[in-house]
């Protein structure tokens, strides 16, 4: 049995999808842009600024899930260029500590309102 998962402190899907979804004791997110929820704007500030706003997003959605961090067991990230690398992994590495997940990343031609990162993940409760 599936249950959805929203938050209002995270951004509105733009499309036709759940901002999570929780299956047994696994939660599945949809990837995160870096959208400000109140603005509906991508952050300002370029890679870094819409990475860190993603990971704001993703963790408002883990409180709704009733988990943090250290429940993440894998990250996809995706990049439009491999050049913010490093840019992304300042911000990914300021939430995401110690024992890190497991990780992918990829760049990718294009994301959704010209995002410059897009991230998701998933949870083991």
């Amino acid at each position: 049995m599936k249950k959805i998962i929203s938050s209002d402190k995270a951004p509105k899907a733009i499309g036709p999808y759940s901002q999570a979804v929780r299956s047994g004791g696994l939660v599945f997110f949809s990837g995160q842009l870096g959208i400000n929820p109140e603005t509906g704007k991508l952050a300002e500030g370029g890679v870094k600024a819409q990475a860190e706003q993603a990971l704001k997003n993703i963790r408002a959605i883990l409180e709704e899930a009733g988990a943090g961090v250290e429940n993440v067991v894998k990250t996809t990230v995706f990049i439009t260029k491999m050049d913010d690398f490093q840019e992304v992994n300042a911000a990914y590495s300021a939430v995401f500590s110690g024992d890190f997940p497991a990780r992918s990343c990829v760049a990718v031609h294009q994301l959704p309102l010209n995002a410059l990162v897009e991230i998701e993940i998933i949870v083991a409760l």
